[in-house]
């Protein structure tokens, strides 16, 4: 093994993999500068990033898809530095919905879908589809726009999910569309955006942006005890009423998979407010 590289056992440590929880907590990326420093164990090579981090984590957010499409064999190359049931999920280019209309992008939905992803295999989760700020709510539009999407690639479901930026998205009219095409909205706790935790798929998705960098786990403690909450009512089929919501909150459904992203904000916190997460929703699963 080359000097540079860490221990084996530093890369065995897989503690919320085969767990009966169906709440995945991680990050956005695994390629940050400030991460050496606190996350990533000294000597490991930037190379290794990945293969350590799917080790302590359940998810991650591919952050890099956004700015472009990857080759099938980078996607692959990813997987296969994976452990089983790890889940990677990814942002969609976004040089698909910032153009002028959505009911366009069909061409580029089908490029990108159908360009390479199936390399994943059983490590593909959730697509996300971030809108612009600047895109308003237009029904007919959006409604094209989740036509296109499809709902399955090489045999197996896929999945997506919608993230909104512009505050005409609070409206009772997107909830009810949303649902109509099953695909779920984000939640952030971001003051920027809106805010909206109605359920509007089969599973839930959260972007958490509040992290702070004099706290060690980026959130407070009483702050992960109440996510633990929220991701466990999620989790169970409810729906947390606290949370701001366009509608009324739903009524009891079927348990659902729960994705959870620190993402922004004070990012050097974030991995540790990952762990910190998932240790509270694995030991009260």
């Amino acid at each position: 093994m080359p000097k540079s590289s860490p221990s084996t056992d530093l890369l065995s440590n897989t503690p919320h993999h085969g767990t009966p929880s169906r709440i995945r907590v991680g990050i956005g990326g695994w390629n940050f500068a400030p991460w050496r420093n606190n996350f990533y164990p000294a000597g490991l090579v930037q190379r290794r990033e990945l293969e350590f981090a799917s080790r302590q984590l359940r998810t991650i957010e591919i952050n890099g898809t956004y700015y472009g499409a990857q080759k099938p064999a980078t996607y692959a190359k990813w997987a296969a530095e994976t452990p089983e049931g790890f889940v990677f999920s990814l942002k969609a280019p976004r040089y698909i919905t910032e153009g002028k209309r959505l009911a366009d992008t069909t061409r580029g939905i089908e490029g990108f879908v159908l360009g390479g992803l199936e390399a994943f295999g059983d490590r593909l989760g959730p697509v996300l589809w971030q809108l612009p700020t600047s895109r308003a709510f237009d029904a007919d539009d959006l409604s094209a726009f989740l036509d296109h999407l499809p709902r399955e690639l090489a045999g197996r479901p896929l999945r997506h999910v919608l993230e909104v930026r512009h505050n005409s998205f609070l409206d009772q009219r997107y909830v009810a569309l949303t649902r109509e095409h099953r695909i779920p909205t984000v939640f952030t706790d971001s003051p920027q955006y809106p805010s909206l935790a109605d359920l509007t798929g089969d599973f839930a998705y959260a972007r958490l942006m509040r992290s702070e960098s004099h706290i060690d786990t980026g959130y407070a403690a009483d702050d992960l005890d109440t996510w633990t909450a929220r991701a466990h009512t999620w989790a169970q089929g409810g729906d947390p009423a606290e949370l701001p919501h366009v509608g009324v909150p739903v009524a009891k459904q079927a348990p659902r998979d729960v994705y959870v992203y620190f993402i922004s904000s004070a990012k050097e916190r974030n991995p540790a407010a990952a762990m910190a997460l998932q240790r509270r929703v694995d030991a009260s699963a």
